[in-house]
């Protein structure tokens, strides 16, 4: 494996909490959230990618959705946002996120302090 094939492994694994935590904030309509996460290129995605993902999401009752009417007379949009049990989904996997990024903090500072 090389270094784009285990980037492309670590977005797909990221990507859902990722998601979650940017709806945890405010509600987003799909293309906003495609929009938002193209400004860190290790999560960016593709409409293929994530209206899939916000569908499933939405089936498993992480997400509610709403649809309101656009400005300039363009079409509604569909809104997400996080149900209650959503939002226990994103406290769980934050601490699982800081659990795995304190060992990789360890991990990176034993191989200094070997290297050093």
């Amino acid at each position: 494996m090389n270094v784009d094939e285990w980037k492309s492994q670590l977005k797909r694994g990221i990507l859902e909490y990722s998601i979650l935590l940017l709806i945890k904030t405010k509600s987003y309509y799909g293309y906003e959230i495609i929009s938002e996460i193209s400004q860190w290129d290790i999560i960016a995605a593709k409409e293929s990618t994530v209206y899939p993902l916000l569908r499933r999401l939405e089936k498993e009752h992480y997400l509610a959705s709403m649809w309101k009417d656009s400005v300039e007379g363009l079409p509604p949009r569909k809104y997400y946002m996080l149900t209650d049990k959503g939002k226990e989904y994103v406290a769980l996997m934050s601490n699982e996120w800081g659990a795995l990024v304190g060992v990789i903090h360890e991990l990176q500072n034993r191989e200094e302090e070997n290297n050093g």
